[in-house]
């Protein structure tokens, strides 16, 4: 029997009591009164009702269910309960209670939200085969292979140990279970309410640590998985135990402003009802109270707290044209706050949500925020994937073939998924986890092909490259953001187009250096688990790194680095194939432009009767031209070696400079002198003077030097204004 699921007694006069936190008094939607479940529990001692009849104590259940699923079929339900019961009987929480109050108070929780039937009868069951004799055969027989899977799923989460020692692996296999059926962390999201509305009569450091597991781990993934309802009450409980004096604090400021006598969100939502009666479009309009964490951080926010901050105007319409109908209507006959707008039907949220958020200012300053959505987006908003159904039903025209499908699993579950079977220990996947929960925005990136990523805010191309390629993305070598070439650490915003570049050499490496850029445990894992299984290489990039650092000193054009040739005078034979109209004259080719054939040229003469030749093109023609110097004629001849500095752009890489120099010599170019400039921003270029055997190379060489990894450009070098 699990430890946190064995009382509930109400906390006496801790705050957070099984009665709820106190909201405000403004208007809400009509809810359901609470359960005394206590009496219903002692009423199911009584025995099952008669066969066909529905027993008295699952009234509320059904009640519930049906408000949402007319034509459900209640007899798995009467069924379950009935099991359920039999079973549980004899078993008390610590309260003095019948165990059986527990399963009907979870069960009533997810029939609220509006959980199908299966759910529901597999929460009615899900401690009866970890705390009775029940065992996972009978629940097959009895409900069908789909309830024993949940219940087995919830079964294996409450196996283990909460206690700090075994918090990895045990929320691992929450993770797995969620990941394989969703259903299942609904069930515990909804068993851990209850538990946590019954916490009082344990000892206080157990409650705090039951608050603590809960904060860190189980209201992220609430949020995730969109189940708003539970993950604001839960919310609340926690911070009643972790923070009582702040949380005593804050129910003050909300009693004390329910018995205010003007209350500007009713005078908006009054205000907004009229105007969109004059429209004609049919809305509810309610108000959305803010739960008390909520409240709490208005408060740290801005201080002094006004009437509009305790809560928002929510206007529920029938379709999705009617929410840009409202919102024109406010916009046209209200005052407008333009930078609170938020289009989250257009981009959802991560986690399903859709809605429109904007915000109208009153004449005393206050400004309220409304939001609009229709009523199956406010059904999601607040149940999140439990008002999904059952994704896995098949289409009655594609039976499912045994394999089990989610459409609707999110992106941030299935990249969980992911990385969790690649986490090399639990202890690193636990601090990842809770890592990545933090991460409470996402953002989304569109492929050039149309698809999209999701990725946490502050994502960067390295994130986009392993959460698009997995592992294969240890070849990328650079990107385009939004068509513009950009580092791998480039930050991503939501909404950029990111294309990938990837490099062709299946041995492609990815650099330590990327573990600085990467916010996604998906990638972080993956280049640390490379790093692992190759310690010689992450060694080696090291070592090159510290190499690198000394030979990308700056250096000026014509100094040669570490490793580059001598540098060789300019009239070196081989350079007379250019024939100039100047009988005896000595030709030299300027190193400012590096002219080689078939460049256009032409020729200056210089002291010392030789000729200087120059590419049309280049600045120093015009500059020479205009003080007078004579051009000389010059042509080229047949000779074909020639001389030419090249420019290469890359990001950097480990082993970049040895492919590149391997590659300039597998082409016959004879390195004359060689410059690389300190990196930014991951980027590093290169200038190269080469000496190539025939000019007619020029174009394979360039073709080479671009096919090396990470190389992005290769250019002559622009010519330069300083004369020969």
């Amino acid at each position: 029997m699990s430890a946190e699921a064995t009382n509930s007694v109400t906390p006496g006069p801790m705050p957070g009591a099984v009665s709820g936190p106190v909201t405000p008094t403004a208007p809400r939607r009509k809810a359901r009164p609470r359960i005394d479940l206590r009496r219903l529990g002692r009423a199911a001692l009584l025995g099952p009702a008669a066969r066909g009849r529905l027993p008295d104590a699952i009234s509320h259940v059904v009640e519930a269910h049906r408000a949402h699923h007319p034509d459900a079929d209640l007899e798995p339900l009467r069924h379950a309960y009935v099991l359920a019961e039999s079973s549980h009987r004899g078993q008390m929480r610590k309260s003095g209670e019948p165990y059986i109050t527990h399963p009907l108070a979870v069960t009533l929780i997810l029939a609220e939200l509006g959980a199908e039937t299966t759910t529901l009868t597999a929460s009615l069951l899900h401690d009866t085969v970890e705390d009775t004799d029940v065992t996972l055969d009978q629940v097959r027989d009895q409900f069908g292979e789909e309830v024993r899977y949940l219940v087995d799923g919830v079964t294996k989460l409450e196996k283990v140990d909460y206690g700090a020692a075994a918090e990895p692996e045990t929320f691992r296999k929450m993770l797995v279970a969620t990941g394989n059926d969703v259903r299942v962390m609904s069930i515990k999201l909804a068993d851990r309410l209850h538990n946590m509305r019954t916490l009082g009569v344990m000892r206080p450091e157990k409650q705090e640590r039951i608050a603590k597991v809960t904060r860190d781990v189980l209201i992220p993934l609430a949020e995730r998985l969109g189940v708003q309802a539970l993950k604001t009450e839960l919310e609340d409980l926690v911070f009643a135990i972790l923070h009582p004096e702040e949380y005593a604090h804050t129910r003050e400021l909300i009693v004390r402003n329910a018995a205010r006598a003007d209350d500007p969100l009713a005078e908006v939502a009054d205000e907004v009802r009229g105007v969109l009666r004059e429209a004609d479009i049919a809305a509810e309009v309610l108000i959305r109270p803010r739960h008390f964490v909520s409240v709490h951080r208005v408060s740290r926010k801005r201080g002094r707290l006004r009437g509009s901050d305790f809560g928002r105007v929510l206007v529920l319409v029938n379709e999705d044209a009617d929410c840009y109908g409202v919102l024109g209507e406010l916009h046209t006959c209200m005052k407008p706050v333009v930078s609170e707008f938020k289009d989250f039907i257009a981009v959802p949220k991560f986690n399903l949500y859709q809605s429109l958020h904007t915000a109208v200012a009153r004449e005393d300053g206050q400004v309220v925020e409304v939001l609009i959505r229709t009523h199956q987006m406010h059904k999601v908003a607040e149940a999140g994937v439990v008002a999904l159904g059952n994704p896995y039903a098949p289409a009655p025209e594609d039976p499912a073939d045994g394999e089990r499908v989610d459409p609707t699993r999110p992106g941030w579950l299935s990249r969980l998924l992911d990385w969790q079977e690649a986490a090399p220990d639990p202890d690193h996947f636990w601090s990842t986890l809770r890592e990545d929960l933090a991460q409470d925005r996402e953002i989304t990136v569109f492929r050039p092909d149309g698809g999209t990523l999701g990725l946490p805010e502050g994502a960067s191309c390295v994130d986009a490259a392993y959460a698009q390629y997995g592992e294969d993305a240890h070849a990328c070598i650079g990107a385009r953001v939004n068509g513009r070439l950009a580092t791998l650490s480039t930050v991503l915003r939501d909404g950029d187009t990111v294309q990938l570049l990837m490099g062709q050499d299946p041995a492609s490496e990815p650099s330590r250096e990327w573990l600085e850029h990467a916010h996604t445990p998906a990638a972080r894992i993956a280049i640390q688990r490379w790093l692992t299984a190759h310690p010689a290489q992450a060694e080696s990039q090291q070592s090159e790194t510290r190499i690198a650092e000394d030979r990308t000193a700056p250096r000026p054009v014509g100094v040669p680095a570490p490793d580059a040739a001598p540098e060789q005078p300019a009239d070196r034979p081989g350079t007379g194939h250019v024939l100039a109209d100047l009988p005896g004259a000595t030709v030299r080719l300027a190193r400012c432009c590096t002219p080689v054939p078939p460049d256009e040229i032409t020729g200056f003469a210089v002291r010392g009767g030789a000729v200087t030749v120059h590419r049309v093109e280049c600045a120093a023609v015009a500059r020479m031209k205009g003080g007078g110097r004579a051009e000389i004629g010059v042509r080229w001849g047949e000779a074909a070696e020639c001389r030419v500095t090249l420019v290469a752009e890359s990001f950097v890489r480990p082993h970049l400079l040895a492919d590149l120099t391997e590659a300039m010599a597998a082409e016959g170019a004879e390195i004359v002198s060689a410059t690389v400039e300190p990196p930014t921003q991951q980027q590093v270029r290169h200038t190269y003077t080469v000496q190539l055997p025939d000019a007619g190379h020029l174009p394979a060489l360039m073709r080479a030097m671009r096919n090396v990894a990470g190389v992005y450009d290769v250019s002559r070098a622009q010519p330069q204004p300083q004369g020969g």
